[in-house]
């Protein structure tokens, strides 16, 4: 072979390795995974843990219970990563206690812990939800859902109390004496001397009653009468049969522009006797000094 084509067989093999090895750093390159911020663990360190009902297959809670009574379950913690992971425990929107709080998981473990349900002894028949949330210390939190049935009888019952009329609006108290939820009605009725003044239709009020609790309403009355005495009723109604009726009353006096007729009235009768007692006084003797004399006039100063 003449040297020249030795020479260029050799320089292809020379540069064979180095064409085939840029591809191959490429691929691996792509594959690798992008390094975290530094000093940031591992995603399987924070993220490998999970909450769920303790027994499998159940993917929220589920309770029933009557009022006063504690309900009493398990909350799994599983931690799937190679390192432990230490969670917090707390409930909402309703009264859960644990065994423990503060919940450290080995790697590869999971951990039961028991927890208490307590139903409100006042608490209305019907459901309730809840959650149970659990918190790592990255701030990664899991959550599991808890409905609560709360059984017993469905009682409608209300009563209005301590109605007054104040300036321009008629104020009261409804309470929730039963174990329902309520949405009351409102109907307002006021009688004078000389008739009905105010007489409004039931309507549905902006509010939901919880049982057991009380909240104070104001109705506004614009044009009360300026001068009469008015016997005022306020019924409420409410879903399942509630009813409840209070009764007030209120006299309706102009007491400013009373008060400046009356004084002068006053004025005016108090100066007419001024005069007719003068025109009625004897002529003093001659040479007699007058003695002063104080009247009462009943004038108001």
């Amino acid at each position: 072979m003449p040297s020249a084509a030795r020479a260029l067989c050799l320089s292809l093999l020379t540069l064979l390795p180095l064409l085939g090895a840029a591809p191959t750093t490429a691929a691996a390159d792509r594959s690798r995974p992008a390094a975290g911020p530094a000093g940031s663990p591992p995603a399987a360190g924070s993220a490998g843990w999970s909450l769920a009902p303790a027994g499998g297959g159940r993917p929220s809670f589920y309770a029933e219970g009557t009022p006063g009574a504690a309900l009493r379950d398990t909350v799994s913690v599983t931690n799937r990563s190679s390192r432990p992971v230490t969670v917090r425990l707390r409930g909402t929107g309703l009264r859960v206690g644990f065994a423990d709080t503060g919940v450290r998981v080995p790697a590869r473990t999971r951990a039961d812990v028991p927890f208490t349900l307590a139903v409100p002894a006042e608490a209305a028949p019907g459901d309730r939800p809840g959650t149970i949330v659990a918190q790592d210390g990255h701030g990664r939190t899991e959550t599991v859902r808890i409905r609560l049935r709360v059984g017993g009888p469905a009682l409608s019952a209300l009563t209005v109390e301590n109605p007054a009329v104040h300036a321009d609006r008629i104020t009261y108290e409804l309470v929730n004496r039963g174990t329902t939820v309520l949405v009351p009605r409102l109907a307002v009725r006021a009688d004078g001397v000389f008739g009905r003044v105010l007489d409004r239709a039931p309507r549905t009020l902006p509010v939901r009653l919880a049982p057991g609790r009380r909240l104070r309403l104001s109705e506004p009355w614009p044009d009360r009468p300026a001068l009469d005495a008015v016997d005022v009723r306020l019924t409420v109604t409410a879903p399942g049969g509630a009813r409840a009726t209070a009764d007030t009353s209120v006299r309706f006096v102009p007491w400013g522009a009373l008060g400046a007729g009356a004084a002068a009235v006053a004025a005016g009768a108090a100066a007419l006797a001024v005069r007719r007692r003068r025109g009625r006084r004897p002529a003093a003797a001659e040479g007699e000094v007058p003695r002063g004399e104080v009247e009462l006039t009943g004038a108001v100063t």
